[in-house]
């Protein structure tokens, strides 16, 4: 059985050692678009985290069997060409979510406590000169007894609740915008107004595409933050960066953007002052997060190889 990895780069170079043993492994960085049909033609089983296999592509490769998605997110697949085609196709959930958990409170804690700043300051000699033992130059906020308002009550969703809860927060459910509130959840727009701290965590649809604008960001508290570790597009960027410089909200940590790699003309990617931590779409790839990645990939592989049904999305 011939494996290809499409998109190798995305693994960190984490021993693929459990996929070696299933097949002949053909491995590549990255996959651009015109290579795409080159490195596929030998393929039965093909490992792609974001290489786009589209109808064109699929009908082309008479020898695949199986697409496995080294992710959850399936939209860099056509479904219904592979399943016209007679292929699999799987996915992998829940191998992030202590990694996402963990950057999400990352982002957080920087934030109320301004590590960032005093971390750039040190680094320029500012305490060397200073006259007292600490510098005290920039707010540093608790988390205890702040509410702690999530967007997005699923796996991640109720990961972070539990750890914020653990910190001493008041964690509290949005109920999905425009819908009657269920048991449990806080209505969308009370979120906004009485959060301290706003953690994204749904998927992006059509329905939760700009859920957060400039509208909404008004709505919030001038000393609440504002995290997305979801998806891109979930919170308005030009709209986010206009509040941030506007000092609407107090801070911002976003770790996924609409387009990605950062565009050079993103609002986010462009803006410089100090209330926002961009990081680039790294919360789900922490060393172990990466090696359960690998090894759930090479269950669904012998799991198809075995006639059984894994994690099986067509």
């Amino acid at each position: 059985m011939n494996i290809t990895i499409l998109d190798n780069a995305t693994l960190a170079n984490t021993s693929l050692a459990c996929i070696e043993q299933l097949g002949n492994l053909t491995t590549y960085e990255l996959t651009s678009p015109e290579q795409v049909i080159d490195h596929c033609q030998d393929a039965d089983v093909l490992i792609t985290n974001k290489a786009v296999l589209n109808r064109d592509t699929i009908s082309q490769l008479k020898q695949l069997k199986l697409i496995c998605v080294s992710a959850t997110g399936t939209n860099n697949v056509d479904l219904d060409a592979a399943k016209e085609f007679g292929i699999a196709v799987t996915n992998v959930a829940g191998y992030s979510t202590p990694s996402v958990v963990q950057h999400t409170f990352s982002l957080v804690t920087n934030l109320l406590g301004n590590t960032h700043r005093y971390q750039a300051d040190c680094q320029q000699g500012a305490w060397q000169k200073s006259e007292m033992f600490c510098r005290l130059d920039y707010s540093f906020n608790d988390l205890q007894d702040k509410t702690f308002a999530i967007i997005g009550g699923g796996t991640l969703g109720k990961g972070v609740a539990k750890v914020a809860e653990a910190f001493g927060a008041k964690v509290i459910i949005a109920e999905r915008k425009g819908v009657k509130c269920r048991d449990g959840r806080t209505p969308f727009e009370e979120v906004l107004k009485t959060a301290d701290i706003i953690s994204v965590h749904c998927p992006l649809t059509d329905e939760t595409r700009d859920l957060i604008a400039l509208q909404e960001l008004k709505m919030m508290k001038p000393s609440s933050i504002i995290i997305n570790t979801a998806r891109g597009g979930i919170i308005n960027e030009a709209d986010l960066a206009k509040a941030l410089e506007q000092n609407l909200i107090a801070g911002a940590g976003v770790d996924v953007l609409t387009k990605e790699p950062a565009e050079l003309t993103n609002p986010l990617a462009n803006y410089t002052g100090n209330n926002l931590l961009l990081t680039p779409h790294i919360a789900w790839a922490s060393t172990e997060s990466i090696v359960r990645l690998i090894n759930e990939v090479s269950l669904n592989i012998t799991a198809f190889n075995n006639g059984e049904s894994r994690n099986r999305l067509v």
